[in-house]
């Protein structure tokens, strides 16, 4: 039966000793026997759930839950790969909002054109980013119109915003009724 030291291992896979030791420390990746010495030997068999544990850390599965999927043996575990793949998703479509508007930008400064500091596109952007969905934002814009009707119109104008469409979102967000306090 062939072994393998810490550093061939962790050479094998690309990973620092720490990295080797943390596995070991958290029981992720136990040496199935060490030296009189002391020093740890890792066998074939660790070497094929090491190179399990690096597949899964590419999906960027938390330490926890590669932990989870190793102990669920033969069949994985399908709620916590589910999950991920929805986070994943979820990412891939933030990431391409900030493309989009990266892009928008871009535009702006080829063509020379003064763009606004912030746009009405990143500035929902940002507070889609923060957790605020449509209703949230709804409620926001009649707050602010409530609170200062002429500081909201500015607000919106600033956004690049034409006049027309501000007066608009001025008009509906009068007639939202925000949520009683309790």
């Amino acid at each position: 039966m062939r072994s393998y030291t810490i550093s061939k291992i962790a050479r094998l896979f690309g990973l620092s000793r720490s990295a080797l030791l943390y596995y070991d420390r958290v029981g992720l990746l136990s040496p199935s026997c060490r030296t009189p010495a002391g020093y740890r030997l890792y066998s074939e068999e660790d070497v094929k759930r090491l190179e399990r544990i690096c597949v899964l850390r590419q999906t960027s599965l938390s330490i926890e839950d590669i932990g989870k999927v190793l102990q669920s043996e033969d069949t994985p575990c399908a709620d916590l790969l589910e999950k991920r793949l929805k986070e994943i998703g979820e990412e891939i479509l933030a990431l391409k909002a900030k493309q989009g508007l990266l892009s928008a930008m871009l535009k702006g400064v080829a063509l020379e054109e003064v763009q606004p500091e912030v746009s009405k596109q990143m500035w929902v952007e940002m507070l889609r980013v923060a957790g605020m969905d449509e209703q949230g934002m709804n409620l926001w814009h009649s707050e602010f119109e409530q609170r200062a009707p002429e500081a909201h119109h500015k607000f919106l104008l600033s956004l690049g915003i034409p006049e027309k469409e501000a007066l608009l979102i001025r008009q509906w967000s009068r007639k939202i009724k925000p949520k009683p306090m309790v």
